[in-house]
């Protein structure tokens, strides 16, 4: 069973950093997964914050413009992990960011971790 498994998130002030981790475990085939982060503030849709290719592909990232030069997304298929360096964080940013894995027409996500940003 695919599990996708989300850490780092918390409460962080304005302008600071916070690294976001997804572990995924099982048959995920993690090395060629289309692998995303996505976000949902309160009373808003989820919103796909920044998505890396598999290897296959090259690994190539994309951003949301809203956090173009303050986030980095990157993966290490060794240890099928994910990551998402935030940096200068704004309030705005603020919800529950969830961790994505598209792999063999099959969509996987995480449970969640919850990232609050204090002005």
């Amino acid at each position: 069973q695919v599990q996708l498994v989300e850490s780092g998130g918390g409460l962080v002030q304005a302008g600071g950093s916070l690294r976001l981790s997804c572990a995924g475990s099982g048959s995920i085939f993690f090395s060629i997964a289309t692998m995303g982060w996505y976000r949902q503030a309160p009373g808003k849709q989820r919103e796909l914050v920044a998505s890396i290719s598999g290897i296959t592909r090259g690994g190539s990232t994309n951003y949301a413009d809203s956090v173009k030069g303050r986030f980095t997304i990157s993966r290490d298929n060794i240890k099928n992990t994910m990551y998402l360096q935030m940096n200068n964080l704004k309030p705005e940013d603020t919800g529950v960011y969830y961790c994505y894995a598209g792999v063999l027409s099959n969509d996987y996500w995480g449970q969640g971790t919850q990232v609050t940003v204090s002005s």
